[in-house]
């Protein structure tokens, strides 16, 4: 009888502390899974602005405050809104396979060039309605679409070397920002004012670059739309 009662004491004691292991695992886990960081896949779309170096900015903010964050850069030197729907047109379907979960699209500097790379305002109108309806067909890692924002373009700062000129920077305000104001309204699109940014600060843009804080704060002015988002 006394074995038997030591016995039971004995399984009584395995069974407890077998309890307070499983507690102490599950514990863990939910602590672990509460702490883990959001992951965050972000697709930088645009010209030499964005190929430059905002994305490496806004990765390093994201990753600050607490997200496991991934800057995908295309943007493409040079490329007009027409030459930009050319490379995501033949490309769309690899593209599509990085599963972004927020689209970041910034066009339309190299079309007020006034070299051949000159592109009317119906032009550019179509351009950008193609992108945003190519952009649409992405989808995130949970299947759900991607989300895009899309951002108005830098002024054209006064003395910028040709084939910039001083019809460009009006094209700048009457047509090319008017029209991406338009196509987020019509499309629903969440807008980011990157010209008032360069606006504020325009020491922040000797021509049509950027200076280094200048990509820094135009990484910082994505961040802030993102934000509400994420």
């Amino acid at each position: 009888m006394p074995d038997r009662l030591q016995n039971d004491k004995l399984e009584d004691m395995n069974f407890r502390r077998g309890s307070i292991l499983i507690l102490l695992l599950v514990a863990l886990s939910i602590s672990t899974c509460a702490s883990s960081p959001k992951a965050v896949i972000i697709f930088c779309a645009g010209d030499s602005i964005t190929a430059a170096d905002y994305p490496r900015f806004l990765q390093k903010q994201l990753i600050r405050d607490g997200f496991r964050a991934k800057t995908i850069n295309h943007g493409r030197s040079g490329n007009t809104s027409g030459e930009y729907l050319v490379f995501l047109s033949k490309n769309r379907a690899r593209l599509a396979e990085k599963h972004p979960d927020f689209i970041l699209l910034q066009l339309g500097t190299n079309d007020v060039r006034a070299d051949r790379d000159k592109t009317s305002p119906a032009a550019f109108r179509a351009n950008m309605k193609k992108i945003v309806e190519l952009f649409r067909t992405f989808h995130n890692r949970k299947g759900k679409r991607s989300i895009l924002l899309v951002a108005t373009i830098p002024p054209v700062p006064k003395g910028t070397p040709f084939p910039f000129t001083d019809r460009s920077r009006e094209r700048v305000t009457s047509e090319i920002n008017p029209i991406i104001k338009d196509i987020c309204l019509e499309e629903k699109i969440p807008l980011v004012d990157n010209y008032a940014l360069f606006l504020k600060f325009p020491e922040l843009l000797p021509e049509v670059h950027p200076t280094l804080e200048g990509y820094r704060c135009l990484a910082g002015n994505w961040y802030e739309a993102l934000k509400p988002l994420l």
